[in-house]
């Protein structure tokens, strides 16, 4: 039985079959599911859309490996989750993408990094992207924009619909949350007065 709201089994499996009318009703079904999805996810609106579409891509070139009609919504959520992970793992990864000689420790120590180092960083920019992904939906937008993105505060606020006290209240709990499930797989969490205010 096809999850409530979303495409019929019969649909579904038309779809499957390669039924191109099945597959753009499938498609189009689905829409206001994924992008609700993504915007429960992903960090900015922005990134919501764009997981969207890419979500939608997958359903449309995979959809004949879904295995159970049934499945569809718990799958077109994993893939959208994954995308947002994706996403937010990018975000981190750009920060170290400088050329070496731009970087502090200078080129010979940058030909030196060797590939633990490389995999070690790479590890830790999951956990930051898994950390946040956690977070409860304001606290994680919040985090992302003013944090990751840097947006000024009031900007912040506003996008989101929020007051700027209640902004930095969010931001103050993000960071504490973020700090406290990173304190068990990064060492020591930094103390409060370690960051600034909004």
């Amino acid at each position: 039985m096809a999850d409530r709201g979303w495409a019929s089994a019969q649909l579904i499996e038309a779809a499957q079959a390669g039924d191109r009318e099945s597959i753009a009703a499938v498609l189009y079904g689905a829409h206001a599911h994924v992008r609700r999805f993504a915007e429960h996810l992903c960090a900015s609106p922005q990134d919501a859309e764009d997981a969207a579409q890419e979500a939608l891509i997958i359903l449309y070139r995979k959809i004949g490996s879904l295995r159970a009609t049934g499945a569809l919504a718990s799958w077109m959520f994993r893939i959208v989750r994954n995308e947002c992970l994706r996403r937010a793992r990018l975000v981190f990864e750009r920060q170290d993408e400088r050329p070496l000689f731009e970087r502090e420790d200078g080129f010979e120590s940058g030909l030196a990094s060797s590939a633990e180092d490389e995999a070690l960083r790479r590890l830790e920019a999951e956990w930051v992207a898994r950390a946040i992904q956690e977070l409860p939906e304001v606290q994680r937008r919040v985090l992302i924009m003013r944090d990751v993105l840097g947006h000024p505060g009031p900007s912040v606020a506003r996008s989101l619909g929020l007051s700027n006290a209640a902004m930095k209240s969010q931001l103050h709990r993000a960071r504490n949350r973020l700090r406290l499930g990173l304190a068990g797989v990064t060492g020591p969490a930094e103390s409060p007065s370690d960051r600034g205010a909004a």
